[in-house]
């Protein structure tokens, strides 16, 4: 069996629907894990899909993704813009890192403006709220070759 896409949520991502809805909407985070592990499936992938508050969670899941995951999406939340950490431990997994914000964090505060993910994320996804996460899993796809033959199965059934 194909190691999942460990998807990992920062601080605050458990308060989504109640947290200042106008800018990261109404959808849950059991939304977005429901809509991923949609997407996954549909893509012919699994995915491990975790949140937590706390850096040294976070650092502590990365460093076994080096051996338990195929690639990592993160939505560090405020991590993104102050953890080195998180840039280490994403650098030492050696895995493709594709990072996810529901908000456009470049059309808010200019500290926002700022990520420690993106140097060694192969791509960022940013402002169409959980839709990010989906599109997160058909990058890891593509990048992966399953999302091609996932499409071509899928034309065979239907």
């Amino acid at each position: 069996m194909a190691k999942p896409i460990l998807v990992l949520n920062g601080p605050n991502l458990n308060m989504l629907g109640v947290r200042e809805p106008a800018v990261y909407g109404a959808e849950t985070l059991e939304d977005v894990r429901q809509r991923t592990e949609a997407a996954a499936r549909k893509a012919g992938l699994e995915v491990d899909f975790r949140q937590t508050n706390h850096e040294g969670e976070l650092v502590t899941w990365i460093q076994e993704a080096r051996q338990t995951a195929a690639a990592i999406i993160i939505n560090a939340g405020a991590y993104t813009h102050t953890s080195i950490a998180l840039l280490d431990a994403l650098t030492a997994s050696e895995l493709p890192v594709v990072e996810v914000h529901l908000s456009n964090i470049y059309r808010r505060e200019p500290f926002r403006h700022t990520s420690y993910i993106s140097p060694v994320a192969v791509g960022v996804i940013c402002g169409f709220g959980p839709k990010g996460y989906e599109l997160a899993v058909e990058a890891v796809a593509a990048m992966s070759g399953t999302l091609a033959s996932g499409l071509a199965a899928d034309r065979k059934q239907g």
